[in-house]
Order: C-alpha cells, then sequence, then structure tokens
C-alpha cells in the first residue's frame, strides 16, 4: 500500500487538489471533503491507468512541513 500525498488549495469556486508524485492527477470539489473523495478516486483511476498500459507506479516520496513565520 502506498500513501499519496496531496495538495489541497482552495479556489474562487471551492477546491482543487493535485499530487506531486502523480503528474497530471488532479481533483476539484466545492467542498473540502469533496475534493479530498475526488482526489482518492482520480489516483485509483490514474494508477490502473498506468499499470493498463504497462507502466510503472511512481513511488509516493513527496512529503509537507509548514513554516511558521512570526508576523
Amino acid at each position: 500500500m502506498s500513501r499519496y500525498l496531496i495538495v489541497i488549495e482552495a479556489t474562487s469556486t471551492g477546491y482543487s487538489a493535485y499530487s506531486p508524485d502523480l503528474p497530471g492527477c488532479v481533483a476539484t470539489g466545492s467542498t473540502r471533503a469533496e475534493v479530498e473523495r475526488e482526489m482518492q478516486d482520480a489516483i485509483e483511476f490514474h494508477i490502473e491507468g498506468l499499470l493498463s498500459a504497462g507502466e510503472k507506479i511512481p513511488q509516493a516520496r513527496s512529503e509537507a512541513a509548514y513554516c511558521e513565520i512570526g508576523a
């Protein structure tokens, strides 16, 4: 089992998300919960497509951290 980082961004109409380890794998949703569900489906679909094309599945390597700035 792999665990892929997803980056979620607020937009003017809801949320969008992408995974740095899976180029081209993106999703949108009107709520954060919806975009997380859509991204789960998108990652599964993306990996199925890679497998059916005989391509390698990228390793999950991205990590995230926050930097706190006193302002």
